[in-house]
């Protein structure tokens, strides 16, 4: 009797124990990450090389920004700032993309290349003026492709008729072409998006109208050419894609379930921080959204190919092991 109340001693001594660890592991990596609400860090853990394929640097301090119209950019965006987003998410290899802000001057982007040691890539803005130079330059620094934000017309870097000019540029660097338009640009520009000879990205499950989202034409184009095996999804913008919003975003989710179903080796994540379309003190949670990957693509193997071997494939990371 004396040995078994030991033992249920010690058992409950170490349960408590492993309790403590798991709760006090949890609290140490739960942190205030700017342009973005909650600390608490995301209930799925995510598996190694998990890449978030869409993050914006905005470093003012060390690389001003010109004035544009729309909303002000993030004042707090930089690479130490992401990194405390990576603690919180877990993720590890990340895709920073040129955010509008600084217009056709790459060079934000390519320092936050270079800070991150290998593991990141880039996609650049560029004008059909680009030098074949800077192309390479680009590319051995670690940039795959260049993107097109049109959707705000007063606020366009780049224009569509640029689109084809450029495709003929990026294509022999194995770049892709990376699209932030809304679902009726898709249907717009559906012809040019046909004839492409590069790989093409949408970002933010496509930005289709609502409520129509999955049910919109654009949908139906943009699964046309995922299933010619060149085209690829954003997980990303469940904010941008809802008008009921957290913590479920039902609308958005419809959405990225379809593509989920229809073409999970055609799709990636992305967590857009630092936000810049929302206003500072209506940030998303960013364990909240990468939550929503357990409701998006429920199965883990699903799950693990989106959010690492994926991003292998598009970005040109190496491979996990």
């Amino acid at each position: 009797m004396v040995a078994r109340r030991t033992f249920i001693k010690a058992a409950s001594l170490a349960a408590v124990a492993a309790t403590t660890s798991a709760i006090s592991m949890r609290e140490s990596s739960a942190q205030q990450v700017p342009n973005s609400s909650g600390i608490a860090p995301p209930k799925l853990k995510a598996p190694v090389n998990a890449c978030d394929c869409h993050h914006h640097i905005y470093d003012a301090a060390r690389f001003p920004l010109a004035p544009t119209p729309g909303r002000p950019p993030p004042s707090n965006g930089s690479m130490v700032e992401y990194r405390m987003l990576q603690k919180r998410i877990g993720t590890t290899r990340h895709v920073v993309v040129q955010p509008r802000n600084y217009g056709i001057d790459n060079d934000v982007t390519l320092d936050a290349l270079k800070q991150a040691n290998g593991n990141a890539r880039g996609v650049a803005v560029v004008r059909p003026t680009i030098t074949d130079a800077d192309l390479k330059r680009f590319h051995e620094a670690g940039v795959r492709g260049i993107r097109f934000s049109i959707g705000d017309p007063k606020s366009r870097v780049v224009q569509p008729e640029m689109i084809e000019p450029l495709a003929k540029r990026v294509a022999d660097l194995g770049w892709h072409i990376q699209f932030n338009m809304e679902g009726v640009q898709v249907v717009e520009l559906a012809d040019v998006l046909r004839r492409l000879p590069t790989v093409l990205v949408f970002d933010h499950l496509g930005n289709p109208p609502l409520p129509e989202g999955a049910a919109h034409p654009s949908h139906a184009i943009i699964r046309e050419l995922i299933d010619k095996g060149r085209t690829w999804v954003k997980l990303s913008g469940a904010y941008s894609n809802t008008k009921i919003g957290p913590p479920d975003y039902p609308d958005a989710t419809k959405t990225a379930q379809a593509f989920v179903k229809a073409a999970p080796e055609r799709l990636v994540w992305g967590s857009d921080w630092p936000h810049p379309t929302e206003r500072e003190d209506n940030k998303p949670d960013d364990a909240l959204l990468f939550d929503l990957m357990t409701v998006w693509a429920p199965d883990a193997a699903t799950r693990n190919r989106i959010l690492v071997a994926n991003p292998e494939t598009l970005y040109d990371f190496p491979k996990t092991v």
